[in-house]
Formats: structure tokens, sequence, C-alpha cells
């Protein structure tokens, strides 16, 4: 391989898009039954496909979609969303050591998700500096087209899909949990992180089985994170290398 090529500005956009193609395994099943139960809820598909270039908030445009379908008050829609993408004020400190100076950062905000986190919370500080925000823009515009692509084939066909596949019907509602999971299963080879995320797993499906299906993500990330600053200055700490 020549220096140039090595050293081209479109290298950096490639390798974020190829890394960041696995994701949509799991965007574009879910960015199609979000476009199916947008139309299903009133919404045409040239709204559905807006909401998805706007919002581009997952579990938050189909709350978004469902309240405005119930006749929801618009404050209280607002409220809940918000709400539910507070988390998305943790994402921004943990990346800030890895930005570099360039202007281009802010613009791309409106792209990160929790999935495109995770993949540049990994892979940006094992970037050099001058390929970091080529890596991110070519990743994060690959999971952003995907979303608005999924969403409008939803919108478009997805009741035709169903109906002539509908085991599809079953398989969607899956699609994002299982991409999470997928995120999460390599942190299960450290001792610290195993304990964190189990400990979040057990609370989560106890809350759901006592009735506390509202506050128990939330609680059971709480759990976790206790547990896993707890384990900090526990024995499990010691030795363990994968933190």
């Amino acid at each position: 391989m020549s220096l140039q090529a090595a050293t081209s500005p479109a290298r950096p956009w490639l390798t974020g898009m190829r890394e960041a193609f696995p994701l949509l395994g799991g965007y574009v099943p879910v960015a199609i039954s979000f476009g199916l139960i947008a139309t299903q809820a009133g919404f045409s598909a040239w709204e559905a496909v807006i909401i998805s270039v706007l919002f581009y908030a997952g579990a938050s445009q189909f709350l978004f979609v469902g309240m405005i379908a119930a006749g929801s008050p618009l404050w209280l829609v607002v409220a809940m969303t918000l709400l539910i993408n507070v988390r998305h004020v943790v994402y921004a400190p943990n990346l800030a050591p890895w930005l570099t100076s360039s202007r281009g950062w802010p613009w791309l905000m409106h792209t990160l998700t929790d999935q495109v986190f995770a993949l540049a919370h990994a892979r940006l500080p094992q970037l050099p500096e001058a390929q970091r925000l080529g890596w991110f823009t070519g990743a994060a515009l690959l999971a952003w087209a995907s979303w608005i692509g999924g969403t409008a084939l939803g919108a478009v066909a997805g009741g035709e899909l169903i109906a002539r596949w509908a085991l599809m019907g079953e398989i969607l509602p899956f699609a994002l949990p299982a991409l999470f999971l997928v995120l999460v299963a390599p942190r299960f080879t450290s001792r610290r992180w195993s304990l964190a995320l189990g400990m979040t797993i057990a609370a989560a499906l106890l809350l759901t089985l006592v009735g506390l299906t509202n506050v128990a993500i939330p609680l059971a990330a709480a759990c976790g994170a206790l547990c896993f600053q707890v384990a900090k200055f526990g024995p499990t700490a010691k030795g363990d290398r994968h933190e």
C-alpha cells in the first residue's frame, strides 16, 4: 500500500463506515418497526421519515408516536421524550477527552446514539487524532442513514412485508435488545464488569417481576453503576486488566 493511500482523507470515513456496518443489523429492523407503527398510528410515510430525520432518538420516537396518537398533551410528550434522552448527558463527558479541536464535532452530535457512543468510546482512543473526526463522521452518518432508510421501508411496505412473512412481526421487537446484548457481551471478560452487568440484569428482572416496569431500567442501571464503583475498591478489581 502506498503512503498516499494510507494517509488518504477518505480512509477514516471508510473505516468508520466499515466498523459501524454491523450496527445495521439492529438499526434497520427496529427502524422498519417504527415506520410501520407510525403509519398504523395515523402518521403519513413522509411524517414518519421526518421524525426519524429530526428526532433520531430510537425509543423516544416510539413513545412520541404512541403519546401523540393517544392524544396526550404536548408538554407531557416533550417532557417524557426529554426524560428518556437524559442519558445522553453522560455521553459527552466520556467522549470529550478524545475529541479534537475541529469545529465539525457539534454538527455531528445529532447523530450520537447509544450504539454509536459505545462504538466510538471503544475506538476513538485507538485512533490517531487526525483520523477521529473522519472515522466518527463515517460511522455516525451510516447509522443515521440506515435508520432513515429503514423507517421509510417500514412506512411504505412494512405491512406488506409482515403479511408476506408473518415471522417478521415476531422478530422485529427483539432486534434492538439483541443489538444492545452484542455491545455489552464483550465486557463479560472482565470480573468487575461481569459483576456490574449481572447485578443490572438481575435487578431489572426482579423489578419487572414485582410489577415496577416503569422504573425497572433506571433503578437497575443505578444498581449496576453502584456495583461497578464498589467493585473498584474490592478484591475483584485486583488484576482486572479489561476495565
